[in-house]
């Protein structure tokens, strides 16, 4: 882990890779220590730095005016950055009350000297939130070691800032906010802006600690990629789609040399899956594409995407039974001609969509997507089996929420609660690659420590259909030779950007899962 970090950071100084770290609450202050002791750099110089960048990134979103600020204060180090960006506020001219919650003995070392500064500087101090009308407020109460929930005169001044009109300046992450999982202890700042510093945090990325932060700015004040020490940070995204590199396009290849794709999707009620994952798998390159579907759909694929081949299977001659000799030979063919396979989306729970499954786990060893209902009928065989079933497979698994917590074992809460743990546990388990998906999806990979968070996409993607689109385009980087790990993380990437382009062109509410293919045409042709 620790030589493909440093390969990533040669890399990203390059200038070859854009990515950005999400640090964990421990992380952080590992960091931080690393940096005071390690470096030498004393606490109260990080303090200033800290200061000093938020107040710049404060008057380029308000500008320079005169503003009545109020600084709300815990006793913890947290307290002393809001305090020395108030100082700073108003050595430029704001004028700048403080409150500290707390007693003044429980204060740290580097707080109660900013305290005293202050006091030097005219900030006039209180215990309790006053009734005046603020501007601005610095929201200094906890940072990100907070692991318990807020009561009392904490939770008071919470729900009072929260209740004021006042713009709203969060100094690291809103009080209130895991670092780690972005959940709400009690109750939290809403905060208008968020200057967190060195990296950025988790939970300022997963919801509901997202909303929580506002507009979300990252400012460097001397701890950086030095301060890690080797112990690098387990979570990572990428800036943009430009960081990533898409499989080389061949000037005299051919259809075969971008690569064959067998899709084993969509049942006879559930045609769109079938032509969704198909389609989205020629849009990012893939060569050739056979479909293996019902009967009842030849008639709309044909139509609808005449550049794919069809193998058809008649659901209604086998009912409950398993596929005859015949068609068994037919898969055996397409599983031959293929160089990877993508099987679920739509295909149902039949004893026919068993009996598929099955067939491509057993009798070959492509590298292979599973989705949707491959994913439903994975879940009911017995977990010991799981992993025998898999074996011998590049494998990558595409789960929501709801067939992650089935696959897994668990209910849909504690999938959401563990979602930077668990994912990993079923990709070592399964020694396959795991996409979980959320409005953060996660992918994990059993032979790497580190997860990607992916950081685009918004609520407009909740919409039919927009699985099948992002399996189907996973499986087309598959095709082209992209090893599955990152296969699946420039797929996520890739669909959550084209989600945000189409959203911004048609608004979350009306956008489908078809406009999102339509864009991830229109972001490849910028690469």
């Amino acid at each position: 882990m620790a030589r493909r970090n440093h390969r990533i950071l040669a890399l990203f100084h390059k200038g070859e890779v854009r990515m950005k770290y999400l640090v964990s609450q421990k992380e952080m202050q590992q960091y931080d220590k690393n940096t005071i002791e390690f470096f030498g750099v004393p606490s109260i110089v990080l303090m200033e730095r800290a200061a000093l960048v938020t107040v710049e990134t404060l008057r380029k979103e308000k500008g320079n005016g005169n503003f009545r600020v109020l600084v709300v204060a815990g006793c913890g180090n947290h307290g002393g950055d809001g305090l020395a960006v108030g100082r700073l506020l108003k050595q430029q001219g704001c004028e700048v009350d403080a409150v500290l919650l707390g007693s003044r003995e429980k204060c740290s070392k580097e707080t109660a000297l900013q305290l005293a500064i202050a006091k030097q500087y005219g900030c006039v101090l209180y215990d309790q939130i006053p009734e005046a009308e603020y501007d601005i407020i610095i929201d200094a109460i906890f940072g990100i070691g907070l692991s318990r929930e807020i009561e009392g005169i904490y939770q008071d001044a919470i729900l009072e800032i929260n209740r004021r009109n006042s713009y709203v300046c969060a100094i690291d992450i809103p009080s209130g906010i895991q670092a780690d999982s972005g959940h709400i202890l009690g109750c939290a700042v809403k905060a208008d802006l968020t200057v967190t510093y060195g990296f950025c945090k988790t939970g300022q990325y997963f919801y509901p600690g997202a909303d929580y932060c506002g507009k979300l700015v990252c400012g460097q004040m001397g701890i950086d990629e030095k301060s890690f020490l080797g112990n690098f940070p387990k979570c990572y995204t990428y800036v943009s789609l430009q960081d990533m590199k898409l499989p080389e396009r061949k000037k005299d290849g051919n259809k075969g040399t971008f690569g064959k794709v067998l899709v084993i999707a969509g049942s006879k009620t559930m045609c769109g899956a079938a032509i969704m994952a198909a389609k989205s798998v020629f849009r990012v390159g893939a060569g050739m594409v056979r479909i293996i579907t019902d009967l009842a759909n030849r008639e709309s694929i044909q139509k609808t995407l005449p550049e794919a081949m069809l193998t058809i299977y008649d659901s209604t001659r086998w009912m409950d039974e398993t596929p005859d000799d015949a068609f068994a030979e037919e898969l055996k063919k397409a599983l031959s001609w293929a160089d990877c396979i993508l099987i679920g989306p739509g295909i149902g729970t039949s004893v026919t969509a068993k009996w598929l499954l099955h067939n491509c786990l057993q009798k070959s060893t492509l590298p292979m997507v599973i989705d949707a209902d491959g994913l439903n009928l994975l879940a009911e065989e017995k977990e010991e089996y799981l992993s025998e079933m898999l074996a011998g497979h590049r494998v990558i698994l595409t789960p929501h929420l709801g067939e992650f917590s089935r696959l897994y074992g668990c209910s849909i809460g504690e999938a959401k609660e563990m979602l930077l743990s668990y994912p990993k546990q079923l990709a070592d388990k399964i020694n396959g690659t795991v996409v979980c998906k959320d409005a953060r999806t996660v992918v994990a990979m059993p032979d790497k420590q580190e997860l990607y968070v992916n950081t685009f996409g918004n609520s407009g993607m909740a919409t039919a259909g927009s699985g099948d689109v992002l399996a189907g385009v996973i499986t087309g980087f598959l095709a082209q030779g992209m090893e599955a790990d990152k296969a699946a993380v420039t797929g996520v990437c890739l669909h959550s950007m084209a989600g945000d382009r189409a959203a911004g062109m048609l608004g979350e509410r009306s956008m489908m899962a078809t406009d999102i293919i339509e864009q991830i045409t229109e972001l490849l042709k910028n690469v």
